[in-house]
């Protein structure tokens, strides 16, 4: 296993890379809890960093959740890190308020979306926030269905083909079926401070009651979406699958989801596409499902490659 905290379980995961050190970012909750569903009311955001993407070196929590009535006053949860033109880092990362503190069994809350600087990728000063809430124009907010969560996490953060940044978050449509409204949530930015808005990139309907954790990248001079959904939150069409971390190719300029292919089952998660020194596509991704229940702690790297030959082009663990 190439990262783990003996007391601690470890999931999602996000990656920075200066040039010369990977740094990992991660969420962490301790083990005492006893029960692992516990750890999304605990969650905090860990850094360590790589020269390999093998061996890790941690560095522990990089700030604390919010004062209480903050939007981050539970949790901090999954998000991204990007350089911007006034050349700090900007993590982009998911603050979660819930509801029922008093009630471990409640799933009930919200997410929104808040954002820290830092010069060196390890001193980190949080921002006034949130910078980003649930639009109800266009996104389904608490109470406004059965689901039991404002869904508005797992910011992405990258450049758009005009030159602004985009961030795609992980949301619901406040329209269709009512398991089935998984979409990709979508804002932009000139300068990584104002953020707007914009309608969803995808439509309801697609098999998927949520997309998590996405991330766009490059393979083999192909541009991929990647997203995760477990068995659990497949739908329609998808009902009864095995879910896991998934795929599509760019198409048109957009993101037919609704293609969408496995890349890896839900043994591994959230998984991250990190190209390694050599150039090569790693995918990184956390202990998920088990014999034994939840494992947590991030697997060792494993090499993708892209098939061709089909409808549209595949991405897949390589074969060896």
């Amino acid at each position: 296993m190439s990262f783990h905290k003996p007391d601690h379980w470890v999931w999602d995961m996000w990656f920075a890379d200066d040039g010369e050190t990977f740094h990992m970012f991660y969420l962490h909750a301790p083990t005492s809890l006893g029960d692992p569903d516990l750890r999304h009311r605990h969650a905090r955001i860990g850094h360590a960093t790589s020269a390999d993407l093998r061996s890790w070196e941690d560095h522990g929590q990089i700030f604390e959740p919010g004062d209480a009535g903050a939007f981050d006053a539970t949790c901090t949860w999954t998000g991204s890190v990007v350089r911007g033109d006034d050349g700090l880092w900007h993590l982009i990362y998911t603050g979660t308020t819930f509801t029922d503190p008093g009630d471990p069994a409640s799933a009930e809350n919200i997410e929104t979306i808040g954002q820290a600087v830092s010069e060196d990728l390890h001193a980190w000063v949080k921002r006034p926030g949130p910078v980003l809430r649930a639009d109800p124009r266009w996104y389904e907010t608490l109470g406004s269905s059965s689901w039991p969560e404002e869904a508005w996490r797992d910011p992405w953060v990258c450049r758009a083909a005009d030159g602004q940044w985009q961030m795609l978050i992980t949301a619901r449509a406040n329209d269709g079926e009512g398991d089935d409204r998984g979409v990709i949530a979508h804002a932009t930015s000139p300068d990584l401070a104002a953020w707007e808005v914009q309608p969803p990139l995808s439509r309801p309907g697609a098999g998927f009651g949520h997309l998590e954790v996405f991330q766009i990248v490059e393979v083999e001079r192909t541009s991929f979406l990647l997203f995760s959904c477990d068995s659990a939150r497949l739908t329609g069409a998808r009902s009864g699958q095995t879910g896991g971390i998934w795929a599509v190719a760019e198409e048109d300029g957009g993101w037919p989801v609704e293609a969408a292919e496995l890349v890896v089952d839900e043994r591994l998660y959230a998984g991250r596409v990190v190209h390694d020194r050599a150039g090569r596509a790693m995918l990184m991704a956390f202990h998920n499902a088990g014999a034994g229940g939840f494992r947590g702690g991030i697997d060792d790297p494993l090499p993708l490659a892209v098939r061709r030959g089909g409808p549209r082009p595949r991405l897949e663990l390589a074969e060896g």
